[in-house]
């Protein structure tokens, strides 16, 4: 059989028993097939594999060519931010909820896997955005998501003050609970369950999403993907962050300007044949239900 991919890393969920029965089948099958395996190291933990095989989840990238996520859209998240830097093909067995992001089912994914592993898939990107937040003109901090980011306060809810710019232009100030800026993969998740549009993947688009304004005009604005969008926070507290995926969280100080556009680096996911991803949505939100 011919093999598209020779070098595999499997990334699962750590201390869950779902996953760590799936990444070991997935160890074996590949195993026997001969294929280079690569295992995240703290996914190992407590595992049956050689400790010569034990990679952080920066090595992998660099040294994988297809990576195995096993778990939901969180860990698909988490693994996603690093490898997409490293240009690996990246595919999901789901062991979580909804998961929108993993194709494979854990007790049947050997026949669609090895169509995957002949070369038999396609290919999709989807891009990250990149925050840098800016203090006194001085970069402070940064990081990257898949799904969004949110500005928000820490802990308790209330209304904040923040103004939003795009491309240098002023858009709005607004008086909220914080605002969602969502890419197209994420528009199925966080911006989703706030009343956002949902946006196919391949759309070059970002939404910007107002979460429970004080105003009964404000609405969800979809904009041009290499838009530059910038938030500048006029609240006076300090207990107001950015957060990434919900995974990563950036604090910050009134008067923090923070500037969100599209990654250099995009996903690459690749998807078993047949893959749809309106069959995705059929199936994750309950389309193809009868109303009586």
């Amino acid at each position: 059989m011919t093999q598209a991919f020779k070098t595999i890393a499997l990334i699962g969920k750590p201390n869950h028993d779902g996953a760590n029965q799936t990444v070991m089948a997935l160890y074996r099958w590949l195993a026997g097939q001969q294929y280079h395996l690569l295992v995240e190291e703290r996914t190992a933990e407590g595992l049956d594999v050689p400790k010569a095989c034990l990679r952080d989840l920066a090595s992998l990238g660099e040294e994988a060519e297809l990576a195995i996520v096993v778990g939901g859209d969180g860990n698909m998240l988490g693994a996603a931010r690093v490898l997409a830097r490293f240009d690996v093909a990246v595919i999901g067995v789901n062991r979580g909820n909804l998961g929108f992001l993993t194709d494979l089912a854990p007790d049947n994914f050997e026949a669609p896997l090895k169509e995957v592993l002949a070369g038999r898939f396609q290919t999709e990107y989807r891009f990250l955005l990149d925050a840098q937040i800016y203090r006194h003109k001085r970069l402070v901090a940064s990081n990257t998501a898949v799904n969004e980011m949110v500005l928000h306060p820490d802990k308790i809810a209330h209304m904040i003050e923040f103004s939003v710019s795009i491309d240098e232009q002023h858009v709005y100030s607004q008086r909220s609970d914080g605002v969602i800026v969502s890419t197209p993969t994420g528009s199925t998740a966080y911006s989703l369950s706030g009343g956002g549009p949902i946006v196919h993947p391949k759309m070059d688009a970002i939404v910007l999403l107002p979460m429970f304004p004080h105003t009964l005009s404000s609405r969800p604005l979809v904009v041009e993907g290499n838009s530059l969008i910038t938030l500048k926070v006029t609240s006076n507290t300090d207990d107001l962050q950015i957060t990434c995926d919900s995974q990563v969280v950036l604090s910050l100080q009134p008067g923090d300007e923070i500037r969100i556009q599209k990654s250099a680096f995009p996903l690459r996911m690749v998807h078993p044949p047949g893959y749809d991803y309106y069959q995705v949505l059929r199936c994750k939100l309950g389309w193809g239900s009868k109303l009586y």
